[in-house]
């Protein structure tokens, strides 16, 4: 391999309203929207999260995007990984009215899970990693 390195950059979403989603990643991860520009004809809303960015844009002309009835090839979830209090983070998100598709649940002895429900039928795994020694 040639030298060099590969960090994680963002997750791109396409968004039926990309303000209100945006307004959604920012408000229930206590990101920041950090741009908002026209690409394309259609808005694209850069929301930073914990050293990452969540890119959200909106419909660009003539182009369709279908309602995803259930699972399809491609991305089916990304992850946010919570330090500290877990549960403590999901009763938050859900005093904020945040929907789960699967409540709190230890997924191994050193890995707790939740998945939510986020705007245009986005599903993110949140995960809690016990530190190991």
């Amino acid at each position: 391999m040639p030298d060099a390195s590969v960090t994680f950059d963002h997750v791109h979403l396409v968004s039926k309203d990309p303000q209100a989603a945006a307004n959604w990643y920012a408000d229930k991860f206590g990101g920041e929207i950090v741009r908002s520009i026209d690409v394309k004809g259609a808005p694209q809303i850069h929301v930073s999260i914990g050293g990452f960015i969540i890119i959200v844009r909106g419909r660009r002309p003539a182009e369709s995007a279908a309602d995803k009835p259930g699972l399809e090839w491609g991305l089916d979830h990304f992850g946010v990984r919570v330090k500290d209090d877990f549960d403590g983070f999901c009763a938050g998100l859900r005093r904020k009215g945040v929907t789960f598709g699967l409540e709190p649940t230890d997924f191994n002895p050193t890995t707790r899970i939740a998945f939510i429900n986020a705007p245009d039928g986005v599903s993110v795994e949140l995960l809690n990693r016990k530190e190991q020694s």
